[in-house]
């Protein structure tokens, strides 16, 4: 079984489970209508693409199924216009063919920055039941295992609960522990860690590279904790901006044009997530 339709069944089961035992504001209609636009729009993509040397593929439904579960919208076409830039990234967005940003976490960034006010980043939608984390557990971990992606998940937990003691809770005296570790009992945060921080293609082959690179997520994300107040997206930017490097620093020499390019994706980068940071913050949450 190739490793994209493994994980695309994972997600699916996952999406089935949580429409009959959480909360999906998707009717299946609209969930259809997501899917199906984006097999089609994946598959223009390809076509157009002339650098890819194949035709059919299965990812796009991962990026569908990862907008849907992480982003709350009452306009379908919202959700269409986000996982197509996603996909333009991908597929157009490239340096030796290699894409910088996850589609889904570039989604939910274009959603953040083109419809603040109406695409809402969410993290309860699946609930927090102890059973439905486990299944997610093992469904992501039959994917990990086989990118030889494991070690990401358990060292982010660990930095980011270490972080958020100690630059959060101690100089906080009314918040709790519990409250941090709490969040990792949301299903859809598990999906985040285990689906979207592990990206094989934002992430590095090199174990001590993965070390690096989930530090610097759970550490930037908790000074923006810190300083700005616990907001969910933080975690999504970071990995947004620490993306960019996976792939940029991949060679060791540029050419002029590679590195005009690099430069303006890197300040287009800042300069988004300088525009989303600054947004009035909603509270938004959902609970199975």
């Amino acid at each position: 079984m190739s490793l994209q339709f493994h994980q695309n069944l994972n997600l699916l089961f996952v999406l089935i489970l949580g429409s009959f035992f959480a909360f999906v504001p998707l009717s299946w209609s609209d969930i259809g209508v997501i899917l199906m636009f984006t097999f089609c729009v994946e598959h223009l993509f390809l076509y157009l693409n002339k650098s890819r040397d194949f035709y059919f593929s299965y990812a796009g439904f991962s990026t569908a199924i990862g907008v849907i579960f992480l982003i709350y919208s009452t306009s379908v076409w919202i959700y269409l216009i986000i996982i197509m830039l996603g996909l333009l990234q991908k597929h157009f967005l490239l340096l030796h063919n290699k894409h910088f940003f996850n589609p889904s976490n570039f989604a939910l960034i274009m959603a953040l920055l083109f419809f603040y006010d109406d695409a809402h980043l969410i993290s309860g939608q699946l609930g927090d039941d102890f059973l439905f984390t486990m299944v997610v557990f093992v469904l992501a971990m039959s994917i990990l295992v086989r990118v030889k992606r494991w070690l990401i998940p358990i060292v982010f937990v660990l930095f980011y609960l270490i972080f958020q003691y100690l630059l959060i809770v101690l100089y906080d005296p009314v918040l709790f522990f519990e409250e941090i570790y709490h969040r990792f009992y949301s299903v859809t945060f598990m999906l985040f860690i285990y689906f979207m921080l592990t990206d094989p293609a934002v992430t590095s082959t090199n174990w001590r590279g993965q070390v690096l690179f989930v530090f610097f997520v759970a550490v930037s994300a908790t000074l923006l904790d810190r300083f700005y107040g616990y907001r969910v997206q933080h975690l999504f930017m970071v990995v947004f901006f620490f993306s960019f490097f996976t792939n940029a620093l991949s060679l060791k020499q540029y050419s002029l044009t590679q590195f005009k390019l690099l430069v303006t994706i890197l300040l287009a980068v800042i300069g988004s997530l300088v525009y989303i940071e600054l947004q009035v913050p909603y509270y938004f949450e959902m609970n199975g």
